[in-house]
């Protein structure tokens, strides 16, 4: 898959002031400084689902900020690298929530984006040891583009919004046609004060789903 299906939504914002200086801004750091995820990977969301196919949308925080993690899905890990403190809690709640059991070694995402599940973060990229390093440069009114654009798609969508970041946008979604789940960050510190852990947003989103006439998201990564 390519980001040919994606042409429609860049081709509106490619010629906005805020995306040019967005993109420069993007293009020094990756070239003065070590920014995750690769390069290459910065719109790896996009390229690996379809809008047409497209039934969640999972917004987080940032990018992991460590090397061999980040990839340009939210929440997803490299291949055989350790899970991170995050990814571990969101595979601990679907064990919760739908009674199955997930691969604790297999940290990669990509099953869930290619089942119609954009994994975005509010802030596509971060430099290196340094969470929310990109916050105020221009990712919000991408992000703002990002949802003015997806209010335009024929199905509905289920919107996962895990932290505060992901929260602030559930304004821009129209809560008449797309459901909205909110729950704290799946990472540790926000988890271990509530809000995370019994969120059932798994079960919520298939169910929601099924009775919307679509097939419910596979979402253990366990054959």
């Amino acid at each position: 898959m390519t980001m040919q299906s994606w042409k429609p939504f860049f081709e509106q914002i490619e010629q906005k002031l805020y995306f040019k200086s967005l993109v420069g801004f993007i293009e020094h750091e990756y070239r003065h400084k070590t920014i995750y995820p690769p390069q290459d990977k910065l719109f790896e969301a996009f390229r690996l689902t379809d809008p047409s196919r497209l039934r969640v949308v999972i917004l987080g925080q940032d990018p992991y900020h460590q090397p061999n993690q980040a990839h340009g899905l939210a929440f997803s890990m490299m291949k055989d690298q350790p899970l991170p403190p995050s990814l571990r809690n969101v595979y601990k709640e679907i064990e919760q929530d739908l009674k199955v059991s997930m691969n604790y070694d297999n940290g990669d995402l990509t099953y869930l984006a290619k089942q119609g599940i954009l994994l975005l973060n509010s802030y596509l990229t971060v430099e290196h040891g340094k969470p929310l390093s990109f916050k105020g440069v221009g990712y919000e009114y991408f992000m703002k583009d990002v949802f003015s654009y997806l209010m335009t798609l024929d199905q509905p969508i289920v919107f996962l919004l895990w932290g505060t970041h992901a929260k602030r946008y559930q304004s821009f979604i129209d809560q008449s046609r797309h459901l909205i789940l909110n729950a704290n960050h799946p990472s540790p510190l926000s988890a271990n004060q509530g809000g995370w852990f019994g969120c059932a947003h798994f079960s919520k989103t298939n169910e929601w789903l099924t009775k919307k006439g679509y097939k419910g998201i596979h979402w253990t990564n366990k054959e």
